[in-house]
């Protein structure tokens, strides 16, 4: 069974850091592009930043760049987001999704993700 399980949310103070991480099961992600995606109460679901399969190729929405950055892992972890200078705006559920095109162009399109995690929950207070 092919499963994403993210990790490494919490509750902070704006300023603050968090790395966020992604667990892969039942699949091997190493040639599929990953993104992360969050969203927040009462808003739809937004891209925050993807990575081609090779890590060379990164993306980010405007809102966080220079702020947060997504780097590939190993098999098990195929992807990680470290989050800095946390701003309260930045509250939301995160998920990662990978997209099992092989070798496929990035894409920010969250329909064009196939797996999905369950989403970790990130708090930010000003």
């Amino acid at each position: 069974q092919v499963q994403l399980v993210e990790s490494g949310g919490g509750s902070v103070q704006a300023g603050d850091s968090l790395r966020l991480s992604c667990a892969a099961t039942g699949r091997t992600f190493s040639r599929y592009n990953m993104g992360w995606f969050r969203q927040a109460p009462g808003k739809e679901r937004e891209f925050v930043a993807a990575v081609s399969w090779t890590g060379h190729s990164t993306y980010y929405a405007d809102s966080v760049k220079g702020r947060f950055t997504i780097s590939r892992g190993n098999a098990k972890n195929p992807v990680y987001l470290q989050m800095n200078s946390l701003k309260p705006e930045d509250t939301a559920v995160y998920f990662c999704a990978a997209d099992r095109n092989d070798m496929a162009a990035v894409t920010t399109a969250s329909h064009e993700y196939d797996y999905w995690g369950q989403g970790t929950q990130v708090t930010v207070s000003s």
